[in-house]
């Protein structure tokens, strides 16, 4: 069984290779972290034995694996045909289960999310708790959520980890409403239980926009695969009808997102990058890839299910709507474009792994560059860049971001690139395979 990985900052930080020249080639990247923390709580949920083939291994897909494990729930490794790791046996958390436990969400989001509607199904006591910066991430649509259940939940107030939820084996489920304005993991973690509520449940979103709609949609879609019947057809509400959640047999698709930042090296480089693997069809936000990229005047060409990202060696700057968590591979390249550029609606960043418009503000104007916050988003004017050390915050987008900056601008030395476990624990060596055209993990193209 592989244990939890801890992120270890690296104290004499990673060089980022600078090329000198166009890279290109053909990355391959793991499972989607969101897909795989998704079907692992499902099925922890259903009516019987799953698997997952080519699942992300990952620090956040091991925490939610051991906190599903520490509910209950049997997952186990069976032989893979992929090159990132075994596929996931699970089998569901008894239907009886019952007694304390306790969950480490580290860093994780979607642990300490989607799981405490989870411990609620449960009798017993289980405390929640994370890495320091998980203590400053916003829980309270959670831990309100829960309470309009009828669940117990004991935060001393704070609204945030750590936090205890005593569940009685049942929830009786209800019309429940929230304000998931600062995370559409609110509105997904009540959903992927909801069917397991005795009622279903009808959940209303009462704040202004929903920050990350495309996550609600894969949320939805997962839970349809799976028997479940789910109504979205009125805006900023959900109704789930209570039921089985049936067994299930899935193939993991690529992490779009972790594939945004190699097709940003033949953006930033004027080379050309190619992902295998890319669906036809997708509710991941990294899809967005195929537009972003384009309008900062690369070429983007889907083909038998390979994407290719061709530059020009010139980056266009521009506006760029609700980029979500490819905003900072977005605001690196904005960082090296020849024109200004604006991103908006990403003002829910700032309650991710760190304040992520705080941090990218900081960590590129710490490089030369000329960024400010706007109210929600950043303005990033062209600026000549120079080395220095780029901070990761212990967020692993933070640590691609300095990797793509480094690629043209040299001597950037990225504080932490151990940060990248989250979700890509292979990441520095396919990154410096793909920028140095050796294997593994890249081919010279």
């Amino acid at each position: 069984m592989r244990p939890t990985p801890a992120l270890q900052p690296v104290t004499e930080g990673w060089p980022a290779p600078t090329p000198g020249r166009p890279v290109s080639g053909v990355a391959r990247v793991p499972g989607s972290k969101s897909l795989t923390n998704r079907y692992l709580v499902l099925a922890a949920l259903a009516d019987g034995p799953s698997r997952l083939r080519a699942p992300l291994h990952s620090r956040d897909s091991a925490l939610m694996m051991a906190a599903l494990r520490s509910l209950g729930a049997t997952i186990t490794e069976a032989p893979g045909s992929g090159p990132f790791g075994p596929d996931l046996l699970v089998e569901p958390i008894p239907a009886a289960a019952s007694g304390d436990a306790a969950v480490d969400c580290g860093l994780a989001g979607t642990v300490m999310r989607f799981v405490p509607p989870l411990a609620a199904l449960r009798s017993g006591t289980t405390g929640f708790d994370g890495d320091p910066h998980a203590r400053l991430r916003p829980m309270g649509a959670t831990i309100d959520a829960l309470r309009g259940l009828g669940i117990t939940v004991d935060d001393d107030g704070r609204g945030a980890l750590p936090f205890t939820v005593t569940g009685r084996g049942e929830v009786p489920g209800v019309r429940l409403e929230i304000d998931a304005g600062a995370s559409s993991q609110f509105v997904s973690a009540l959903l992927l239980a909801g069917a397991r509520f005795t009622e279903g449940l009808h959940l209303v979103h009462t704040g202004e926009n929903v920050p990350s709609l495309d996550h609600i949609a894969m949320t939805v879609q997962v839970l349809r695969q799976c028997g479940v019947a789910v109504d979205d057809s009125t805006a900023s509400e959900w109704r789930v009808a209570p039921g089985a959640i049936r067994a299930f047999d899935v193939e993991i698709e690529p992490d779009l997102s972790n594939a945004g930042p190699f097709l940003a090296a033949a953006v930033a480089t004027g080379g050309s990058v190619s992902i295998p693997g890319w669906p036809a069809k997708t509710t991941q936000v990294g899809d967005k890839w195929r537009q972003i990229l384009p309008q900062m005047g690369a070429t983007a060409e889907l083909s038998d299910g390979v994407l290719t990202v061709t530059g020009t060696g010139r980056i266009r700057g521009g506006v760029f709507a609700d980029t979500s968590e490819l905003a900072p591979t977005v605001a690196a390249l904005c960082a090296l474009a020849d024109s200004p550029s604006v991103l908006t609606g990403i003002a829910h960043l700032r309650g991710h792994e760190t304040d992520r418009l705080a941090a990218l503000k900081t960590e590129i104007n710490s490089l030369g560059g000329a960024v400010s916050e706007t109210a929600d988003g950043l303005r990033i004017e062209p600026a000549p860049l120079h080395g220095g050390m780029f901070g990761t915050y212990a967020d692993h987008r933070m640590a691609t971001a300095g990797a793509i900056l480094g690629l043209v601008v040299p001597g950037v030395i990225v504080e932490d690139i151990a940060a990248t476990s989250k979700t890509m624990p292979e990441f520095a060596d396919l990154w410096t395979a793909l920028v140095t055209g050796a294997a593994p993990g890249a081919e010279e193209g």
